[in-house]
């Protein structure tokens, strides 16, 4: 169940993560299944915007199943504040739009072929029109940005999108580098991953009317969650199945990213252990992962990037606490207890 404001003001934070069992994903987002109901109609009314030669593309792009995480922390957030109201369902638009055109450009450089159960655009209509496509969507949601009375919704939505970008040039860069960094693994998943966590925190704070505190709160929550959340999914890479995750597994290593796991090992291997990992990585094949398998697990690397992410997870839970006490508070502390539960089925956990 969704741990109460009360126990997790007073209880340390790990002890409420630890506790169990989690709320399932349907009771966590069930108070704020209309809006995610009319974000999707939404999404489904947006394929009209584009010139009709496009409607088969955007039909595919933007009628996936996925979880609607950004917007559901858009609507969980007005939830904790007050009421969600028609401009969050158009932010929540915009940011799932500016993520649908970064999956899009993802599964083009990692040649993935499975996206949410499905054939990726590129698999589909091939890197180009893929390429163009989500190029469409960045600048479909930053045209529905501008029509916000402010300019502030248009500016931060821009700003974020950069910082995606660029964190995914960063990483880019340091494929096979093996002196990258812990730190800067970290910036790279806060850049490419947490900034549109960060965005829809922030985006809905400002549109509830929050305090500045409140909504620097809120924004620091969607860095520190949106980084958990990165290292549960560069596990769920390493560690999953790609019939649980709905998307082709193993692309990281076959384009020579190094996440936390592969760093940890990196980290802590004997010189004849890491030398082996780094000519596996430099000349990855798909019947390597079993060599490397192997050494992640001798090296308790799961074990410790999980423990990682934990900490992340316990860090956003202090800040929700922080937050001024509201019933529709618990669904944000749900989300993050949710992801901890998430984490115990990776590599056969229990």
């Amino acid at each position: 169940m969704l741990a109460a404001d009360s126990k997790i003001v007073s209880a340390s934070v790990a002890d409420t993560l630890r506790a169990g069992p989690a709320a399932p994903w349907k009771q966590i987002i069930d108070p704020v299944e209309p809006f995610l109901d009319a974000v999707s109609r939404r999404l489904g009314e947006a394929v009209e915007d584009f010139d009709p030669e496009l409607a088969p593309y955007a039909d595919y792009a933007l009628n996936g199943q996925g979880k609607h995480l950004r917007p559901a922390l858009v609507a969980l957030t007005a939830n904790a504040l007050g009421k969600p109201n028609d401009s969050h369902v158009t932010v929540a638009v915009i940011i799932e739009m500016v993520h649908l055109a970064t999956l899009i450009h993802d599964d083009v450089m990692d040649e993935a072929e499975i996206r949410r159960g499905q054939l990726t655009v590129a698999a589909n209509w091939g890197n180009e029109i893929a390429v163009l496509f989500g190029d469409c969507l960045f600048a479909r949601a930053l045209a529905l940005a501008a029509s916000f009375p402010t300019t502030e919704v248009c500016r931060a939505v821009a700003l974020a999108t950069n910082t995606v970008c660029s964190g995914e040039i960063l990483q880019t860069q340091h494929r096979c580098d093996f002196e990258f960094t812990l730190d800067q693994y970290f910036r790279v998943l806060e850049m490419k991953t947490a900034e549109l966590f960060a965005l829809s925190c922030n985006l809905s704070a400002l549109l509830s009317g929050a305090s500045d505190e409140d909504r620097a709160t809120l924004r620091k929550f969607g860095l520190v969650f949106g980084t958990a959340y990165q290292v549960w999914d560069d596990c769920l890479d390493l560690f999953g199945s790609e019939a649980v995750a709905g998307k082709s597994l193993g692309t990281d290593l076959a384009k020579g990213k190094l996440t936390l796991p592969v760093l940890l090992l990196l980290e802590r291997a004997e010189a004849e252990d890491r030398a082996r990992v780094q000519a596996l990585i430099r000349d990855w094949q798909p019947s390597s992962m079993k060599a490397l398998t192997r050494l992640l697990t001798k090296y308790e690397t799961l074990e410790a990037s999980l423990e990682k992410m934990n900490q992340y997870l316990e860090r956003s839970q202090r800040l929700l606490a922080a937050l001024p006490v509201s019933e529709g508070r618990a669904g944000l502390f749900g989300l993050t207890e949710f992801l901890a539960a998430q984490s115990k089925g990776l590599g056969g956990g229990t």
